[in-house]
């Protein structure tokens, strides 16, 4: 049997701890968990992990996702006290 491809939408985040010291976190928002690591790197290892736990213990959560699309991503700037643009009508 041909295993098939998934391919889940993640977002990480650098964050900060109690002690300051610096997290990254991992967001997995088409299946709402998430996870976290030292680096970007283990947090990627971690949140595929934990992706993988999830969707072995909810099989059923494999006919919601899209499996031959990648995900599109992008990033706006947004710059602090622009002004923006008026329209009128």
């Amino acid at each position: 049997m041909e295993k098939k491809k998934y391919f889940m939408d993640i977002v990480i985040n650098k964050e900060k701890l109690s002690d300051n010291s610096d997290i990254f976190v991992a967001h997995c928002p088409s299946l709402g968990i998430a996870s976290q690591g030292k680096d970007t790197d283990e947090a990627i290892k971690n949140i595929k992990e934990a992706i993988e736990l999830y969707l072995e213990e909810q099989p059923e959560k494999y006919e919601e996702l899209i499996s031959d699309k990648i995900p599109l991503f992008s990033v706006v700037e947004v710059i602090r006290n622009a002004k923006a643009p008026c329209s009128i009508g």
